[in-house]
């Protein structure tokens, strides 16, 4: 992260052992790279939960990132965030990572719940949650995104139709 928080993708593509695209040199991705950094710095048992490249095919083709906020808090929640490449949106890529998202949590005995907090103008993460039996709890404002509406679903839940 810390490569890609300088802006140097060669490196940081090096160090992944995939190509990765301007995509994760933005702004907004840099800002993520340093808040996920400072997460780690404060407690580096929390790495394993960090953001991951997501990667589809046999030809490791990277179409955006994913992971988790953090480790599960005291009740066993885990908080999921996930972003596609630009080129590659409407394709299904976020829905597959989402699933992937979910099977990883469903394996952590720690985990009871998973939450996504969007956006209600981010019409295409909503689509994407929906089958997956999320349900909404509540909204919050957070500090970066503004106003989110908060989903929660068990994390042993039937799979999707």
């Amino acid at each position: 992260m810390a490569a890609l928080l300088d802006g140097d993708l060669s490196a940081a593509s090096k160090m992944a052992g995939v190509s990765l695209t301007e995509y994760f040199v933005t702004d907004q991705a840099r800002w993520l790279w340093q808040f996920r950094l400072d997460q780690m710095a404060a407690d580096p048992g929390q790495a394993r939960w960090m953001v991951r490249q997501a990667i589809v095919g046999e030809k490791g083709l990277v179409v955006g990132h994913a992971g988790f906020h953090g480790p599960p808090d005291e009740v066993g929640m885990v908080e999921i965030g996930y972003s596609v490449v630009p080129g590659f949106r409407r394709q299904g890529y976020a829905r597959s990572t989402l699933n992937e998202l979910l099977r990883r949590a469903a394996e952590e005995a720690a985990v009871t719940t998973v939450r996504a907090s969007i956006s209600p103008a981010n019409l295409a993460s909503l689509a994407t949650i929906s089958g997956f039996g999320f349900v909404e709890v509540g909204e919050q404002w957070d500090e970066e995104d503004g106003l989110e509406l908060v989903f929660e679903v068990p994390a042993r839940r039937a799979p999707p139709a």
